[in-house]
């Protein structure tokens, strides 16, 4: 699959037939996730917030935002919280402020407890407001405080001649006395508008009144990321860790899987395909030993590259496809007609399909099958046969496993006369192949023919 573009079917073949180590891997994450939560400890947060009366720019809210989470606001509410150990420089790591709509500065503690993180947003909340109101009353000019404040005595005693002035007035309904009590009144109102007007127009008493908006709800639950979280975290980055490094291996496999390849690396040429019935879920590459039995635990020793068999004919036409390769051989090689078939050790596939072409042959050509080793190989010296036969599956083997069976073969005084791929088919009902097969026994070498005796 170097070549192929990485779809859905390909991730879903990996974990269909990879399922035993993808969840042994998860299962390793989670507890990876788990070993973390307990480094670090649990966190709670909670806010308090602030309501700014009056009009302000998106500006001056970001002012406010800094000086909620200053070091002077901070190292003040260290203070007020004695905590023992905990200094004003660790509590503005743990203290944020956010501008909201409304105009509000909503203030957020972190820490290990929920109450300390209760106590913590709430007290910065105060020393904010406390420290913001500070900033106003240092910044006030005093002398036109004081003419203000001047002009504002001068308006109630207005108003209170206004009212002498009225009550002294002709208490009668005259005209005259009427119009007068109404030109007094409009006189006091409007003195009285325009003292609201001047208050309101006062940015410095219009922005100094800050309010806390209540308490600091206590928080039911962490802070994230919690140990549930960091534990689902460490299954899925494990689990997708997995499936990228199978998709990896594969794209970076050196396993020959055409013909044109196989057929170079051999340097032969290619007779047919044959075709097994598919006995397993998957091809599953064979082995003995405690590695072997471990890979097999595992899930490991099934090959997941290999597509799923598609289905076929039935053991009639399977048959054909033996017969043709026969046919082929009868028509290349001479009197008497004796072959050599090699199967790379560890090929089940291979291994089935050579059994089945030699009873095929029914003796014409007569096929001895011998097993290789790709690591160590080494063919039986040559008797009477007229040359090797090579029998394998594709995708499993590389190029340079491959030329070192030719070599041995070569060495051994054999020549390399065809190649013979086999795969799995899912079986169909058998039918009538249209002649009776003549029975015939395999003739496969064990023991010391694999080594070099002849049989």
């Amino acid at each position: 699959m170097s070549d192929d573009t990485i779809r859905l079917v390909t991730i879903g073949r990996i974990v269909r037939r990879r399922w035993r180590i993808l969840t042994i891997l998860a299962m390793v994450g989670a507890l990876v996730g788990y070993g973390t939560s307990l480094l670090i400890p649990p966190r709670y947060t909670t806010s308090a917030s602030v309501l700014l009366p009056g009009a302000w720019e998106e500006r001056e809210l970001r002012t406010q935002q800094e000086i909620a989470t200053s070091s002077v606001v901070v190292d003040r509410a260290a203070a007020t919280l004695h905590w023992t150990g905990v200094s004003g420089s660790e509590l503005r790591e743990q203290v944020s402020a956010k501008a909201a709509d409304g105009n509000i500065i909503k203030i957020s503690g972190t820490a290990d407890t929920p109450k300390r993180a209760q106590q913590l947003s709430d007290q910065v909340a105060q020393q904010f407001v406390a420290f913001a109101a500070r900033i106003v009353d240092d910044s006030t000019d005093p002398e036109a405080a004081a003419q203000l404040e001047a002009l504002r005595q001068m308006v109630v005693k207005t108003s209170r001649r206004i009212t002498e002035l009225a009550d002294a007035a002709d208490p009668g309904q005259t005209v005259e006395s009427v119009q007068s009590r109404t030109e007094l009144e409009k006189l006091r109102t409007s003195l009285q508008e325009a003292i609201k007007k001047l208050d309101q127009a006062d940015p410095a008493a219009s922005k100094a009144s800050m309010v806390v908006m209540g308490p600091a709800a206590r928080p039911a639950g962490e802070a994230p990321p919690t140990r549930m979280q960091l534990i689902i975290a460490g299954a899925l980055l494990f689990f997708l860790l997995a499936v990228i490094g199978h998709l990896t291996a594969a794209r970076m496999s050196r396993r020959l899987r055409t013909q044109p390849e196989i057929a170079a690396a051999l340097g032969s040429a290619l007779l047919g395909t044959v075709e097994v019935p598919d006995e397993r879920p998957a091809h599953r590459t064979e082995g003995r030993g405690p590695r072997a039995v471990i890979r097999r635990l595992l899930g490991i020793d099934v090959r997941w590259d290999i597509p799923t068999p598609q289905a076929s004919g039935d053991e009639a036409d399977r048959q054909i496809r033996y017969r043709r390769v026969c046919a082929r051989l009868r028509d290349q090689l001479p009197a008497p007609r004796r072959l050599l078939v090699v199967v790379p050790e560890g090929d089940e596939v291979a291994r089935r399909a050579a059994g089945q072409l030699v009873a095929e042959a029914a003796g014409d050509p007569l096929l001895r099958v011998v097993g290789v080793s790709v690591s160590q190989p080494l063919v039986p010296d040559r008797d009477n046969e007229s040359g090797a036969l090579v029998v394998l599956s594709a995708g499993i083997w590389t190029a340079a496993e491959l030329a070192g069976i030719a070599e041995a073969c070569a060495d051994a005084k054999h020549e390399v006369v065809g190649i013979v791929l086999a795969g799995t088919v899912r079986a169909r009902p058998t039918r009538s192949a249209g002649r009776p097969r003549d029975a015939a026994t395999p003739v496969l070498s064990v023991g010391d023919d694999a080594k070099g005796s002849s049989g």
